[in-house]
């Protein structure tokens, strides 16, 4: 399994483990399962509307166009919103154990979402199935031919770069500056910075409110990963920068001290 290396906003190097192509294609395979179940039950509702539908007037069928449009909205929103909703995941990731991060390691923003969204599978699977329909009608073979033709590329050169490069970045990863990672689905850590914190907590070090998200989202992965690899000097070394940006003196260890930050985070943010 490949491992990258991604600088953190504190210059210090995390190790993610990119996704093997199978498991990116299994979870492409169970999100397009999911989403073919909910065509069939989509269809059979729009069936249902025709039958119950005697008068077929203009305004009857834009009713029923504002209908159908309706039911496949969810098909095409579906990777973007469970994505933004869920921490980088679809269902299908989820079930194979990746995420989706910035570059950075950190949850990516909405932007970085609806890039990568528009650059996506689905877009050119239908331009693939009007270019095929075109040519199968004998409809503007010109037009059709190079709808196939483009979107044929599109699917080759992206399953070469996800195979080759060293990220395993498809052509929305790269424009959005994300990439898919493995995640320890067994492990103890949280899947996002917010943990649980007692309403008696009494933070220690209120400057942390002074970082960024991707910062916290920086120390996050950090602490996970010194953590998983037993690496003090990894911690140390965090701690080290942590403590002259924010001006803080603290004896604490570097474990304790990056875990106390997190919970000073979590406890301030919501209050």
């Amino acid at each position: 399994m490949a491992v990258i290396k991604v600088p953190t906003n504190f210059n210090i190097e995390v190790d993610f483990e990119v996704p093997e192509f199978y498991r990116r294609l299994l979870s492409l395979a169970i999100d397009t399962l999911f989403l073919f179940f909910y065509y069939k039950i989509a269809i059979e509702i729009l069936i249902a509307i025709f039958k119950n539908s005697n008068v077929f007037d203009g305004d009857r069928l834009y009713n029923i166009y504002g209908v159908l449009l309706l039911l496949i909205l969810p098909i095409l929103m579906y990777h973007a919103v469970s994505e933004i909703l869920m921490n980088g995941q679809s269902f299908g990731k989820k079930i194979m154990g990746i995420r989706v991060v910035n570059e950075n390691g950190g949850k990516p923003s909405i932007s970085q979402f609806l890039v990568r969204w528009m650059i996506r599978d689905i877009w050119f699977f239908f331009l693939l199935i009007m270019g095929i329909q075109s040519l199968a009608q004998n409809e503007e073979k010109g037009e059709g031919g190079f709808m196939v033709v483009l979107a044929l590329i599109y699917f080759i050169t992206d399953i070469v770069l996800v195979v080759s490069s060293k990220k395993g970045q498809r052509i929305g990863d790269i424009l959005a500056k994300t990439i898919l990672i493995r995640i320890n689905t067994k492990g103890n850590i949280e899947d996002t910075v917010f943990i649980d914190v007692a309403d008696s907590y009494v933070p220690c070090f209120p400057q942390i409110m002074q970082l960024s998200d991707k910062d916290i989202n920086a120390i996050k992965s950090i602490l996970e990963t010194a953590k998983k690899k037993n690496d003090y000097n990894m911690a140390e070394s965090a701690c080290y920068k942590i403590k002259n940006h924010l001006k803080i003196e603290s004896t604490l260890p570097p474990f304790d001290f990056l875990d106390i930050l997190l919970k000073d985070y979590n406890y301030l943010s919501t209050k």
